[in-house]
């Protein structure tokens, strides 16, 4: 018993040392929460000798009434105290002006890709936007890749509980939905979007993410005008010194299929964590259209040829901008994003 009536003084007396609501609910959260001093005193129960149970629990009752009345006393008075404070002070004068809210900007991988597109929009080329959800068909099999064909390994698929449904794994499926509405045509487009993949997040790789499609088909169209194409977007949104690299590459949709590098921008190619001391850094992949994808959206290749590219806006701000981290364009971090 003099263990409970030590527990109830000892209660009080931090309690009266509580200046304020903050201190007070931590007091609570110390005495009467559920692993608090009453609660613990009260689970003691089964230790006490069976003839002295009776009279230990109605003590800790006891206490545990006086110390949650004199908590919710000393909390309703700290909260007339602050009543009494805001209205003692000065009133508000509403003639006063009134402070400006933060206004919000555009997020980086859009600044980025409007960019892409003003860059394009001077060649000629008009965006077009296709659908995020997309048919296996649409996605793989026009694209040059058939049921269990392994290229389709190149990209991890979200599907949907719809059989044949999917989350479009690249904006390419958009080469076959504007081929077929503007066949026999010449088409020169770019397809912005967002793209979908079942990776593992890491600092390089996202399972969301913008992609930018570029497609361009007509007669007598060749791998150097595809050059010339990127040789002009890369300095018009890098600058004039930068220098390109071509590669021979593989995609299943383009032939010959290749890929684009550009010398660092932060280390002048002597070689750095960002290029992986390469001195050159990966921009985009590109290709003549394959036969089979023209043939598939309505237009003939022994006549018409073409060639696309496809780049992300986020691998892009990120080289401008020198961001180490892809995380950050989805984290909503308002310090990150202010920056821009």
């Amino acid at each position: 018993m003099q263990v409970l009536e030590d527990l109830e003084a000892k209660g009080l007396a931090e309690l009266a040392q509580a200046t304020d609501e903050a201190l007070l609910r931590l007091w609570h959260g110390n005495w009467l929460g559920r692993t608090g001093h009453v609660p613990a005193a009260l689970k003691r129960v089964a230790e006490i000798p069976p003839q002295e149970r009776k009279a230990y629990g109605q003590t800790a009752n006891r206490v545990k009434e006086t110390l949650t009345g004199a908590y919710e006393k000393a909390l309703e008075r700290e909260r007339e105290a602050v009543l009494d404070r805001e209205l003692q002070a000065p009133p508000l004068d509403p003639t006063l002006p009134g402070r400006n809210a933060p206004r919000g900007g555009l997020h980086p991988s859009t600044q980025t890709l409007r960019r892409i597109l003003r860059v394009f929009g001077d060649l000629g080329y008009q965006a077009y936007r296709s659908r995020e959800v997309e048919d296996d068909e649409t996605n793989f099999g026009l694209l040059n890749m058939p049921p269990h064909h392994p290229a389709r390994d190149m990209w991890d698929t979200f599907h949907t509980t719809t059989p044949g449904l999917l989350l479009r794994t690249h904006t390419s499926p958009g080469q076959i939905h504007v081929m077929r509405e503007r066949a026999p045509a010449p088409i020169r487009v770019v397809l912005p979007g967002m793209c979908h993949r079942y990776e593992q997040i890491t600092a390089r790789s996202e399972i969301m993410f913008h992609q930018v499609e570029g497609l361009c088909v007509g007669e007598g169209i060749t791998l150097a005008d595809l050059k010339g194409t990127l040789e002009v977007f890369i300095r018009r949104m890098f600058g004039d010194s930068r220098q390109m690299r071509i590669r021979s590459s593989y995609f299943p949709f383009t032939e010959p299929s290749i890929e684009v590098d550009m010398d660092c921008m932060l280390c002048g190619g002597a070689g750095c964590a960002v290029c992986k001391h390469s001195g050159w850094v990966e921009i985009l992949g590109a290709g003549m259209v394959h036969p089979t994808v023209l043939r598939n959206g309505g237009y003939d290749p022994a006549r018409f040829s073409g060639f696309a590219f496809g780049m992300g806006p986020e691998r892009i701000t990120m080289l401008l901008s020198g961001i180490d981290d892809i995380r950050y364009f989805w984290g909503n971090d308002l310090r990150f994003l202010g920056q821009f």
